[in-house]
């Protein structure tokens, strides 16, 4: 492709964003979508599956960690083998292997599923956001960083309160939501491009030509970042899994109303993603990282301490203002530091690292409480934490405001 190319389909990005956003909006129905539809998926196969009180668990928390294992090598095969053919195919996979649970009736199948459906949702992340990085650069590629957050968010919110419903009557039919995916194909294949390196952000190309010693301390803050989004998807997951059996202890059954709660915490990110862009350019991504840790920690804490239905829903709406600061402050941090040779895989660590979180929260929950801690008091532990790290940011930032006043100069950490 020739430069000349490659700038013209920059300049029509439009197209490109809409369809790469779309397809990381597919992320957020992974697990999920379905977390309300726990207590009946428990109800159907306990009594006749040994295991289920971990495979049940497993099903929906299992794709996590499938991308957590997987995304690395996702990232790679994009490197290698190429974006676009392998979020096509990824594509396909997902809706296949999002649907077949609506037709198995053993569960160990349907956790099987669910893994190789995680592989698949690993490939479509890494693969959206390197293509964002790889098409878009400075202010335009924060501008899409951020609509893939707002995206992630508004269609997550609706598919939770429409999961949720469909549940009514059967646990199987928001299964049948993954096969709508399929649409989405004939525009990646149509749309989308893949990069050449004269395509490649001017930026990027900088970054990549630089010397191995720059590049090398860049991996402080790179590590970070990974740690930073591992630790903030343990706080955030808190709530789709948790707050279903905090309900039904409250007396709260209804399969509506339990989407109801986890839907409304998704649309509250968007709050966080509208918020974002100008909190960046106020306090740089140092501060910003104290902020959305404060209001996920005081989510948490009101979480913990709410005695009715609408305290809930008030805590899941300051938690989800602080998630929809995260992932695109600590990725756009990411972005930034990597070259563009790597960044598939460095994308791909990234994924990883964030879902690993997603997968090992529920497992930190379960290690608290047989410490003799019960679901609030778990709750309550994990908030105070996040807050503290709140206080660690604001001193980090406080330190490295007397090395540099301007908020674009932390953009080079998390």
């Amino acid at each position: 492709m020739s430069n000349n190319n490659a700038l013209s389909r920059q300049a029509s990005g439009n197209k490109e964003g809409i369809v790469l956003v779309l397809g990381s909006s597919l992320t957020i129905m992974g697990s999920v979508m379905v977390a309300p539809m726990i207590p009946k998926i428990g109800a159907e196969f306990g009594p006749i599956t040994p295991d289920a009180a971990t495979l049940v668990p497993l099903a929906i928390a299992g794709p996590a960690l499938a991308i957590a294992l997987f995304a690395p090598l996702a990232g790679l095969l994009a490197d290698k083998a190429g974006r676009k053919k392998l979020l096509i195919i990824a594509t396909f996979l997902y809706a296949l292997f999002g649907f077949v649970p609506a037709l198995l009736g053993d569960l160990h199948s349907i956790v099987i599923s669910r893994l190789l459906f995680g592989c698949a949702e690993a490939a479509i992340m890494t693969c959206c956001t390197t293509l964002i990085a790889d098409y878009w650069h400075g202010d335009q590629r924060m501008k899409f960083i951020n609509l893939q957050v707002v995206a992630i968010g508004l269609i997550g919110s609706i598919f939770f309160v429409i999961g949720g419903m469909l549940g009514e009557s059967s646990w199987r039919i928001p299964f049948y939501l993954y096969l709508l995916p399929l649409l989405l194909i004939p525009f990646m294949v149509k749309v989308l491009w893949e990069p050449s390196k004269e395509s490649k952000s001017p930026e990027a190309e900088v970054v990549a030509q630089a010397p191995a010693s720059a590049e090398k301390t860049a991996m402080f803050p790179l590590i970070i970042s990974y740690l930073m989004i591992l630790f903030g998807m343990v706080l955030n997951f808190v709530v789709p899994i948790q707050t279903p059996t905090l309900l039904v202890q409250m007396g709260v059954t209804s399969t509506t109303e339990i989407g109801m709660s986890a839907g409304l915490s998704l649309l509250a990110t968007l709050i966080g993603s509208i918020l974002w862009p100008v909190l960046r350019r106020l306090f740089g991504l140092n501060l910003c990282n104290a902020i959305l840790f404060t209001l996920v920690g005081t989510g948490l804490w009101l979480l913990s301490n709410a005695a009715t239905y609408q305290q809930v829903l008030f805590a899941v709406t300051i938690q989800g203002i602080g998630a929809g600061l995260m992932v695109p402050n600590i990725m756009a941090a990411t972005m930034n530091i990597l070259p563009a040779k790597v960044r598939g895989r460095g994308l791909g660590i990234f994924t990883s690292s964030l879902y690993l979180g997603q997968f090992v929260s529920p497992i930190i929950v379960s290690i608290i409480l047989t410490t003799g801690s019960d679901l609030r008091g778990t709750i309550y532990n994990l908030a105070i934490a996040g807050l503290v790290v709140a206080v660690l940011w604001v001193i980090s930032s406080l330190f490295l405001s007397n090395k540099s006043t301007s908020p674009e100069s932390k953009h080079s950490l998390s």
